[in-house]
């Protein structure tokens, strides 16, 4: 009879084997990492570190206030203009070795940023103060999809609802419409860009749901909010989740 950790055994002394020949690197830098080490090396994590958003910051849309001092609180925006979603928060403020994985990840198809970067967005996830229903990526539009290989909101995704063990759907939130990137765009011409472009193609889904919304970077805010305002309208409450926040200095 095989003994049920068998399996384990043997894929551990796999990977050991390997790493002799294939020393694990870190994703970020590509320097050597000691077998066991976390997934980032200890400088990567020691400089993400540094960007990692803490208090004082808004009660509703998560973003750091620069002058860091103070209790947390609304901040102006959310006061003049309440988002559709419940909830946002952002692991880390989007600049340094953060910036640079991210635009790794998504303009230059590092995927293997996704792990560590999935992993340091459910770290985020496990501090929300609500258990999310399902985990819900940013979609991508099917032609963007075709180009780029890879949707990196949803690989975020994967590894936030495999740890926190809740149903991801992918499916169902849908970009109907080809859209500008948003990265050389106004506030108000992102906006504009991403209007009536999602839709929901089974609103029961999400009805009485509190849906974890996931991607990778909160810039203005305006993919999250439209996205969060076709979920709210079938019916369900949103948190979203970014692994990094741009903040205005």
């Amino acid at each position: 009879m095989v003994s049920p950790d068998s399996g384990a055994v043997s894929g551990g002394v796999i990977k050991s084997f390997l790493d002799i020949f294939f020393p694990p690197v870190c994703p970020a830098c590509e320097d050597d990492v000691a077998a066991g080490q976390d997934v980032l090396c200890r400088d990567c994590s020691s400089a993400f570190s540094k960007h990692l958003i803490s208090s004082p910051l808004c009660t509703l849309c998560g973003v750091p206030f620069v002058s860091g001092v103070g209790e947390d609180r609304l901040c102006g925006e959310c006061l003049m203009d309440e988002p559709p979603f419940r909830l946002a928060r952002s692991a880390y403020v989007y600049k340094g070795g953060v910036l640079d994985a991210i635009h790794g990840l998504k303009y230059y198809g590092r995927v293997i940023l996704a792990g560590p970067l999935g992993e340091l967005l459910a770290d985020c996830a496990e501090t929300l103060p609500e258990r999310p229903d399902l985990v819900v990526p940013v979609p991508l539009h099917k032609a963007r999809l075709r180009s780029r290989g890879f949707n990196q909101a949803l690989l975020l995704a994967k590894k936030t609802a495999r740890r926190l063990s809740i149903r991801l759907d992918y499916l169902n939130l849908r970009r109907t419409v080809p859209t500008r990137p948003q990265v050389a765009l106004s506030s108000r011409e992102r906006r504009d860009n991403v209007k009536g472009v999602f839709a929901v193609k089974d609103p029961g889904a999400f009805s009485g749901r509190l849906v974890l919304l996931v991607d990778d970077v909160f810039t203005t805010g305006s993919t999250v909010r439209e996205c969060a305002k076709v979920l709210k309208k079938a019916g369900a409450e949103v948190i979203a989740l970014t692994v990094a926040r741009a903040v205005k200095l």
